[in-house]
């Protein structure tokens, strides 16, 4: 395996190995680092990195999908799903509350950009994403056991929360959609770097990225849900400053709902296992809507299920809504999306492609001997410093 390392090194060096990082002046990192070479020693690890399928495996996976669509849920139950989704996550977030997802401290490694350029803990970062660069390629296996766990169960350092900034926590609704607001309105209005959570849940990307933020008063979280059990979730939690962080409940499909700040403010936008469960007629218009909160030269960060993914194929009959989009035995929904659908939604928004690229694994199960594609859909895409015409 040493020598499988060097010579993966190697290739970086000279570029032969795809990137995560493509944008701007931050660190280039490999998309894996544990490769396999020898197909009989595919279970001597859980995780391989940049795996190619072969024409057999993709006509399966198909053909798997075709059986597995082939009997859609009822239009009826459609629309309950749709319009009660806020009450599914809901109860998701009663039941299981902060215990279900594990921190998403792989976020610094997969989008530098989450931190300003000029920080101290930019090089920290950047020197942290080279150190957990090994052979164990353990920086997958968080996001990966998050969605694990809710598809198997649903198909059966402060001492408190911070007082400081707190008159910014609730701005007054009857001064908010009304144009520009004054800067003592809304919270965060103080900060020169202002970062939003799209789909927070429990905090599992808040804190991690709080934590990074502690020595940065300058910089501000803004995190949402339209669950208001996972807003209360984030709000108790001991490690929520409100000095720095205003956690509010809304729902990213109601384009009339007004944000607590104003549109063009933002530096970056997270959106990562959010978008695959709207609606697929609805997440044009929830681009949109994000777009306009970016200040120009700011970047969305997308991170979700790729087409073919072990999820989708593990779903049964019945389970269908539309194709490439299914629902959970807890009433959750979850899309899987291809590289071309993706480029598409961001661009129809005005923003420029930066990084756009699918991440094929093999998960596998060492005990029964089971493997396991795992597919991504990861991209940055950045608003443009001067508007032009979108181009597809």
């Amino acid at each position: 395996m040493n020598v499988i390392w060097r010579n993966y090194i190697c290739c970086l060096r000279l570029r032969k190995v795809p990137h995560r990082c493509h944008s701007g002046s931050h660190p280039v990192a490999p998309l894996g680092s544990r490769i396999l070479t020898d197909p009989a020693k595919v279970f001597e690890h859980n995780m391989w990195d940049h795996m190619q399928w072969s024409k057999e495996e993709e006509e399966a996976a198909r053909k798997k999908v075709e059986e597995n669509s082939a009997v859609q849920v009822i239009p009826e139950e459609q629309d309950k799903y749709e319009s009660e989704a806020s009450k599914y996550w809901d109860v998701f977030y009663k039941i299981h509350k902060n215990k279900f997802f594990k921190n998403r401290n792989w976020l610094l490694r997969e989008f530098p950009e989450i931190l300003p350029i000029d920080l101290k803990t930019k090089e920290n970062a950047r020197e942290s994403s080279w150190d957990h660069i090994k052979p164990n390629a353990t920086n997958c296996f968080s996001r990966i056991q998050e969605e694990k766990n809710h598809f198997k169960k649903s198909s059966v350092s402060s001492d408190g929360p911070s007082k400081a900034g707190s008159d910014f926590s609730n701005p007054d609704p009857k001064n908010l959609g009304k144009g520009p607001l004054k800067t003592e309105l809304f919270p965060g209005s103080r900060a020169n770097f202002r970062i939003l959570e799209v789909g927070c849940g429990a905090g599992n990307s808040v804190f991690p990225i709080l934590n990074t933020l502690q020595n940065t008063p300058e910089s501000f979280l803004y995190c949402c849900d339209f669950a208001s059990g996972a807003i209360e979730l984030v709000k108790s939690h001991s490690s929520y400053r409100a000095a720095q962080c205003s956690a509010f409940v809304h729902d990213v499909c109601n384009d009339g709902l007004p944000y607590p700040f104003p549109d063009g403010i933002l530096d970056v936008i997270l959106l990562v296992f959010v978008l695959s469960s709207i609606h697929p007629d609805r997440m044009q218009g929830v681009v949109n809507r994000l777009s306009k909160l970016l200040k120009p030269g700011g970047m969305l960060l997308f991170r979700d299920y790729g087409r073919y993914d072990n999820t989708q194929l593990r779903f049964k009959k019945g389970h269908c809504l539309s194709e490439n989009f299914y629902v959970r035995g807890d009433g959750t929904r979850a899309y899987f999306f291809t590289k071309g659908e993706v480029h598409l939604l961001f661009c129809k928004a005005g923003l420029d492609e930066k990084q756009n690229l699918v991440d094929h694994r093999l998960q596998v199960n060492r005990k029964k001997q089971v493997k396991m594609h795992r597919v991504w859909v990861q991209g940055k895409f950045q608003k443009p410093l001067h508007p032009s015409p979108p181009s597809y």
